[in-house]
């Protein structure tokens, strides 16, 4: 047996990870039935098994030496578990699944069932009622206290919220989804040196800098990125990674407003609402399969049952996730206030983003969905609410030492500012209108042209913000540039049509 042993172990060479203990290393240093040269520096470490003969006696045994070179069997690489809202979602349309195939089963199998089966069931189910109800309050109280033991208070508000995920496990979450876009946006990321990318890059660090008290701010290694995009968009993910787009630095006016916008942005991060509204989302949807498997037990046909989950789910958006959405919306719209007035940035700046928002939906004639069907507040909404909010935000950048600001208000600045440009505007129209009239015939009758629609409803749009006197700070230059686009676009078609007219 010992020839045998000594024949495998000298044609055998194998690698292993060991775990030593202090017990082994005190059996090493005795000198016991291993070599008294092995070097426990390191805990773990790839061996190598190599087997020798012992000069001192007969016995084979196994001495490691730490490998330095030669043919290497590494060990896998540690893989990192998957986070659990990860898991949630990707099981979530499985456990959809399983309630409507249960409903499905349940109905099949109350159809094949013979009548004097069901007059059984009923007269059963009608006995145990008071069981059924006792047992549906049990199950009532136990969500209760589990929703209780998940309540949290949010950072800077003191909202108590519901939140079933944890900080770390989302944070994780962030550093996926933040790969993901790094990868999806590798081609149009502008470099670090770009002025774009500085500019994101100072109001960001100005942004920490002044609000470090806040340790949600100062624990964070925050980072930006710049996507080459006509996207008007931007979002800042738990993990400190900034995203922007260029379309939304087209869109704001001047560095306040983007300030306000990175507040915004960066409030998300700091008050944690993805995780807020993804454990909101997860129990609305646990709830919801009972409901799902009712609608198809309960349905004659599986087209109905299609047709009563789309309801359902519909529903389910309209009273819980878009209200519940366009409230977190309205908070970070306050949070990140506070913070650009924290740094110093114009706050009369904040209305005025959503009032161009607002004037350049109008005049370009993008479609609007009303705030109800939406997941965030409408422009004018918002910008209503930052007015409410500017002497508190006024009285904050105060307290935090900051310049006194120039006393020509953006907000009236704006206003004058879409005045005269509506008074041209309608100006070049009437001329333009005049000329066509003695270009057409007699006979010809005048059609509005698209030009008339979009001065219609810019002139609306006008008239009523300098009726009620929004705050709106956005430049000149930004509004001048908002209605000449409109209109050169709609004037262009006006000449064509002046042009068809006189070739007939």
């Amino acid at each position: 047996m010992a020839l045998l042993c000594g024949n495998v172990l000298r044609n055998s060479r194998f690698a292993v990870r060991l775990q030593v203990s202090k017990q082994m290393t005190r059996q090493v240093r005795e000198n016991r039935p291993v070599c008294s040269y092995v070097n426990f520096q390191t805990i773990s470490t790839h061996l190598r098994l190599i087997a020798t003969r012992q000069s001192c006696g007969k016995a084979w045994t196994v001495c490691p030496h730490v490998i330095h070179g030669g043919h290497h069997i590494h060990t896998s690489v540690p893989r990192r578990a998957l986070p659990v809202p990860l898991l949630w979602m990707v099981l979530k349309p499985l456990q959809k699944l399983a309630a409507i195939l249960l409903g499905r089963s349940i109905r099949k199998w109350w159809r094949v069932l013979p009548q004097n089966r069901r007059q059984l069931m009923r007269e059963w189910v009608r006995k145990h009622r008071w069981h059924f109800a006792a047992g549906g309050g049990a199950a009532l109280v136990i969500i209760a206290l589990l929703l209780l033991t998940h309540l949290d208070e949010s950072p800077l508000t003191g909202r108590v919220r519901l939140l079933v995920f944890s900080r770390e496990k989302y944070r994780e979450l962030a550093v996926l989804t933040s790969e993901m876009h790094l990868e999806e946006f590798a081609e149009s990321l502008l470099p670090d040196s770009h002025p774009l990318h500085q500019m994101v890059q100072q109001s960001v660090q100005l942004l920490v800098q002044r609000n470090k008290d806040i340790p949600q701010v100062s624990e964070v290694p925050w980072s930006v990125h710049v996507v080459e995009s006509p996207q008007i968009n931007a979002f800042v993910l738990p993990n400190g990674e900034v995203f922007m787009f260029t379309g939304m630095l087209e869109a704001v006016a001047d560095t306040d407003q983007l300030m306000i916008v990175l507040g915004h942005e960066m409030a998300h991060a700091i008050l944690e609402h993805s995780a807020e509204q993804a454990s909101l989302s997860h129990i609305v949807d646990l709830l919801s399969l009972i409901l799902v498997t009712a609608i198809w037990a309960l349905c004659p046909g599986d087209f109905l049952a299609l047709l009563g989950g789309w309801a359902k789910d519909k529903l389910t958006e309209l009273m819980f996730n878009h209200p519940y959405s366009r409230k977190l919306e309205s908070e970070a719209d306050r949070v990140g206030l506070q913070l650009a007035a924290k740094a110093c940035a114009d706050v009369r700046a904040g209305p005025v983003f959503w009032q161009q928002m607002e004037l350049a939906d109008q005049l370009t004639g993008t479609p609007t969905s009303p705030e109800w069907l939406s997941t965030h507040p409408s422009h004018r909404n918002r910008s209503s609410q930052l007015d409410r909010l500017i002497p508190q935000a006024l009285e904050l950048r105060e307290n935090c030492a900051c310049p006194a600001l120039s006393s020509p208000d953006p907000r009236a600045v704006f206003s004058e500012t879409v005045r005269v440009m509506m008074k041209k505007t309608k100006e070049q129209f009437e001329g333009g209108l005049q000329s066509s009239h003695q270009l057409m015939p007699a006979s010809v009758p005048t059609a509005p042209t698209p030009f008339q629609t979009v001065h219609s409803s810019s002139t609306s749009v006008a008239n009523h913000l300098i009726k009620n006197e929004a705050p709106v700070a956005a430049s000149e230059t930004v509004v001048v540039s908002i209605v000449s686009a409109a209109a050169g676009e709609t004037e262009s078609q006006h000449e064509q049509q002046n042009t068809s007219q006189q070739g007939s």
